[in-house]
């Protein structure tokens, strides 16, 4: 793996840090991993935070489902560990890679936006960018009033914990309806556990893994998860 920027825990004011792993070859398609963080706060990512340590367990084992068929991953490192209310920094940061990975891979290769809790709510506001193919949220952190239009057209695959006490899965139940009620091709599964990922792991990093495949082209939509955004299913049970 190579990283850009700085080493954990230095990144510069003023820009994100991304953890890079290239394809083993010809890049075909990118899959953006975005993690979790807190409400508000101006000091950056801990390294040993669980929601950093989390997604990139998810991220190392979609990559080694997509990196020999063409999966170019990242990871972003936020310069501050908070939303911190309308500056939305963690949606200005999914921004900037965007951005990062048009000049580096060019406008047309594929794009999904992982994202967990709060790093889910980033990744579905910048979800109506035009190289994003598809974003997948896990637990994500979506208070009332979250805007949903620029999500018509796109494929959503949301997953939450039934248990899930730090973000409740009735946001998410009542978000997808709304998004779906604006023409997003969505579909919304809930699972046995809380908001760490941790019960049921494998499930979990399965279910991305397949999103992300399917999602950039590089893998069919599984037979549940077509079914379910076929229908704009939004209480799937995994």
């Amino acid at each position: 793996m190579t990283r850009g920027g700085t080493p954990p825990g230095t990144t510069p004011a003023g820009s994100p840090a991304l953890e890079h792993a290239p394809a083993r070859g010809t890049t075909r398609a990118v899959a953006v991993f975005c993690h979790g963080g807190t409400v508000a706060s101006v000091e950056p990512p801990r390294e040993r935070a669980l929601s950093l340590v989390r997604m990139r367990a998810v991220e190392q084992y979609v990559r080694a489902a997509g990196a020999d068929a063409g999966l170019d991953t990242y990871l972003v490192r936020y310069r501050v560990a908070g939303w911190n209310g309308p500056a939305a920094d963690a949606h200005a940061d999914v921004r900037w890679t965007l951005e990062r990975l048009r000049e580096r891979h060019g406008a047309e290769v594929p794009v999904v936006l992982v994202g967990h809790s709060m790093g889910g709510r980033a990744v579905l506001r910048a979800g109506g960018d035009p190289s994003v193919r598809a974003v997948c949220a896990l637990a994500p952190w979506t208070p009332p009033g979250e805007p949903v239009g620029h999500l018509r057209g796109r494929t959503v695959a949301v997953l939450h914990g039934r248990g899930d006490r730090w973000v409740p899965a009735d946001l998410s139940a009542r978000f997808a309806a709304r998004a779906a009620g604006a023409g997003a091709r969505i579909a919304r599964f809930t699972i046995a556990g809380g908001h760490s990922m941790v019960r049921r792991a494998p499930v979990w990093h399965a279910f991305v893994r397949d999103v992300v495949l399917a999602g950039t082209g590089l893998a069919p939509e599984r037979p549940d998860l077509r079914a379910a955004l076929d229908a704009a299913h939004l209480d799937a049970r995994l």
